[in-house]
C-alpha cells in the first residue's frame, strides 16, 4: 500500500530553501528600489540566471518532479521576496508553456532558449493573448493570422493588451484567430521571432503594482512569420479545424490550454505574497507596544492574524492539489485548477489588506512593505483569468452547464 504523506521529500525541500535564499538575500533587498523606479531589474534576472534559477533547464527540473509541486513550490518562495521582480524573473515561463502546449519538440528546442537567452545577456518571452476588446471573453479575439501560401509565411495582424515583458521580449507567442467563424475553436498560437518587423508597443504601462515587472500593448501590423512558427504545424491545426468545422468536440482553445497550465502556479505566487504579509505582520504585532502590551496579545489582532494563516494554508493545500492533478494528467473535473487561483488570489488580497490594518498607519506608508504587498495582490484577482472567470468555469464545471 502507498503511504499517504505531506512531507517535502528532500529535494524540494532543497529546492524551497535555495529559492527562500535567493529571495531573502537578492530579491528583497532590491524590491523596493525597483518598485519605486518601475524597471525590469536586468541586474537581478541576470543574478538569478548565473545561479540558475533563470532558464529552461530551471522549468525542465520542475516540471520533472512527479508531484507537480517543484514549480508552486520555488514561486511561492521567490514572490515572498517580491512579487514585481517575481514576475520579472518568472514572466518568461508563461511564453514557454505556451509552446510547451502547442508546439512540437522542435519547435520546442528551438525557440525556448531564445526566449532565455544567456547567463551574460538574459532575455526574456511574452505570451500575448490578452486584447482590449477579448479579456476573459477569449472568443472575442481580432487578432488574425493569414497563409500566404507563395511564400509560406503566416501574416498576424491585431493589437495585443497588458502583455508581460511585452515589446522587450526576444521572442512574442501571439494567439490569432485563423478562423473567426469557429470563434475560440478557430485560433492558433504562433512564435514571433526576434527582430520582426512589424510588431512594435507602448511605453511600459504605468501599474498599481507589480511595478518592477514590464507590462505593454503590443501591435501587430502585417507581421510575417515563416510557417515554422505556427506552433503545432498545419497538418494539426487543419485537422483540429476539421474537427471544428464537422461539429465535433474538441480541446480547449490554445490560450485556455496555457492559462490551464498555469494557474496553480500562479496561485502559488498569490501564496507568496499572502505568506509575506503574514510573516510580517505577525512579527510587528509581536513587537508593538500599545496600553503596555503587544497589540498581538489583543483578541482582535490575534484572531486576524489566525484567520491568516488559515486561509494562507488553506489556499496552498488546493494549489498543491491542482498542481499535482496537472502534471499526473488528472482532469479538473470541479475546476480544480480555477479553484486554487481563486481562493489564492483572493487570499492574497485579504490578507495584506489586513496586514496593512495590524500595523495601521504604519502600514501605509513606504517606510513598511505591507504597502507594496497589498498593491500587489489585487492583480491576482485579475489576470490570468478574473476571480468571476474562475468561478464560471468552477460553476459550468459542477453543474455541467454552458452558464454565462
Amino acid at each position: 500500500m502507498v503511504e499517504f504523506s505531506l512531507d517535502l521529500n528532500e529535494d524540494q525541500r532543497d529546492l524551497r530553501d535555495w529559492v527562500h535564499g535567493f529571495a531573502s538575500g537578492v530579491v528583497r533587498p532590491a524590491a523596493a528600489e525597483w518598485d519605486a523606479r518601475e524597471e525590469t531589474p536586468w541586474p537581478v534576472v541576470q543574478e538569478a540566471a548565473k545561479i540558475g534559477l533563470y532558464g529552461f533547464e530551471f522549468l525542465a527540473n520542475c516540471w520533472a518532479d512527479p508531484t507537480g509541486l517543484s514549480l508552486p513550490i520555488a514561486s511561492e518562495e521567490l514572490f515572498w521576496g517580491d512579487a514585481g521582480i517575481g514576475l520579472a524573473i518568472f514572466g518568461t515561463s508563461l511564453a514557454v508553456a505556451a509552446i510547451y502546449g502547442s508546439g512540437t519538440p522542435e519547435q520546442l528546442v528551438e525557440w525556448v532558449p531564445q526566449c532565455f537567452g544567456t547567463v551574460d545577456e538574459p532575455a526574456v518571452g511574452a505570451f500575448c493573448s490578452t486584447e482590449p476588446e477579448a479579456g476573459s471573453d477569449v472568443a472575442a479575439m481580432r487578432t488574425r493570422a493569414r497563409y500566404d501560401e507563395a511564400t509560406d509565411e503566416w501574416v498576424l495582424t491585431g493589437q495585443k493588451a497588458y502583455a508581460t515583458n511585452g515589446g522587450i521580449a526576444a521572442v512574442h507567442v501571439v494567439t490569432a484567430s485563423v478562423d473567426p467563424a469557429l470563434g475560440s475553436r478557430g485560433q492558433a498560437v504562433f512564435v514571433v521571432p526576434p527582430g520582426t518587423p512589424g510588431l512594435t508597443a507602448t511605453k511600459k504601462l504605468r501599474k498599481l503594482g507589480l511595478r518592477a515587472s514590464h507590462t505593454a500593448d503590443v501591435f501587430l501590423d502585417e507581421v510575417r512569420v515563416p510557417g515554422r512558427c505556427l506552433l503545432g504545424g498545419r497538418d494539426a491545426l487543419r485537422e483540429r479545424l476539421d474537427r471544428a468545422r464537422s461539429g465535433q468536440r474538441g480541446k480547449s482553445q490554445a490560450a485556455m490550454r496555457t492559462f490551464e497550465l498555469s494557474r496553480p502556479t500562479v496561485g502559488a505566487q498569490a501564496i507568496g505574497v499572502a505568506r509575506a504579509a503574514y510573516e510580517y505582520a505577525l512579527a510587528y504585532a509581536q513587537e508593538r507596544v500599545q496600553f503596555g502590551r503587544p497589540i498581538i496579545e489583543n483578541q482582535g489582532i490575534a484572531f486576524a492574524l489566525a484567520d491568516m494563516r488559515t486561509e494562507i494554508d488553506a489556499a496552498r493545500l488546493l494549489v498543491w492539489r491542482a498542481a499535482w492533478m496537472g502534471r499526473n494528467n488528472r482532469p479538473f473535473a470541479a475546476g480544480e485548477g480555477s479553484m486554487s487561483k481563486l481562493k489564492a488570489g483572493e487570499v492574497a488580497v485579504s490578507v495584506t489588506e489586513k496586514a496593512v490594518q495590524i500595523l495601521g498607519g504604519a502600514g501605509y506608508l513606504r517606510d513598511h512593505p505591507v504597502e507594496r504587498w497589498y498593491r500587489d495582490a489585487k492583480i491576482y484577482t485579475i489576470f490570468e483569468g478574473t476571480s468571476e472567470i474562475q468561478r464560471l468555469v468552477i460553476a459550468r464545471a459542477i453543474s455541467g452547464r454552458q452558464l454565462r
